[in-house]
């Protein structure tokens, strides 16, 4: 059994808290960029576009992310406080917004050049495992979105939530949701399917969906949502949309 109680803040710089979840996104994207461009872009350029791309899939995330957890998994609250929409700072960012965005900030940087969008969301495809899992760590350490209660000798118990053993769901997510899946994503595209634009894309869609789905049988629902449609949350329901989504994208491509 492990027990939980760590500092959800990093480092202090005078009265300026620097936190876990902050770095890991800044992590995140770092890795990714510098990765990307090293490795997994091999057209020039792409590759010089990628820079100024950077700076789109940044807003993407944050606005995409902010406006999914407001839309998908709190409405009512912020309809009744709105200006603590713009409070990013008190949490609450969703994974599938944050690809949305992703995908409509790619989707306009890609018109502005006249490029194939999924030309982009492959090489994101590929390295935002990479993210997933530096996210999910700081989920750990910030006793968020943790497990339901288990007897498993690896329960963790979250000083903060409570005192009962549960599901290091987080950690679960990140190694399957980040670890597993960039070596998957990773062997597809050795064996070629990069080639045609949009099969990384769709490939990543289906297996973060299957793990994600499966993984939230171990999670907490959230609070303020609980359990919805066939005692599913609104996560899974989330994971099943993109699954189709992922499917129909690899099916079409792959047609091509």
């Amino acid at each position: 059994m492990f027990i939980n109680n760590f500092d959800p803040v990093a480092f202090q710089i005078f009265s300026l808290e620097i936190r876990w979840y902050s770095l890991s996104y800044i992590i995140g994207i770092l890795i990714g960029w510098i990765l990307s461009k090293k490795i997994f872009i091999s057209n020039n350029e792409l590759r010089d576009r990628f820079d100024d791309y950077i700076t789109y899939l940044i807003f993407g995330i944050i606005i995409g992310g902010r406006l999914g957890y407001v839309i998908f998994y709190n409405f009512d609250y912020y309809m009744s406080n709105l200006i603590d929409i713009f409070k990013v700072w008190q949490g609450g960012m969703s994974f599938h917004g944050g690809l949305l965005g992703i995908v409509f900030a790619s989707i306009l940087f890609a018109k502005k050049n006249d490029h194939d969008p999924f030309k982009y969301l492959d090489v994101v495809a590929i390295v935002a495992p990479i993210g997933i899992f530096f996210g999910r760590i700081a989920n750990f350490i910030n006793s968020e979105l943790y497990g339901i209660e288990t007897n498993l000798p690896w329960g963790v118990k979250f000083l903060k939530i409570d005192t009962l053993n549960r599901h290091p769901s987080q950690i679960y997510e990140a190694i399957f949701e980040g670890i597993i899946l960039f070596f998957i994503l990773l062997l597809f595209r050795n064996k070629g399917f990069m080639k045609s634009p949009g099969m990384i894309s769709g490939l990543f869609l289906i297996f973060y969906s299957i793990f994600r789905f499966t993984i939230e049988f171990f999670r907490v629902p959230d609070e303020q949502l609980g359990h919805l449609f066939f005692n599913l949350t609104m996560g899974q329901m989330l994971s099943f949309l993109f699954l189709l989504i992922g499917a129909f994208l690899t099916v079409k491509k792959n047609e091509t």
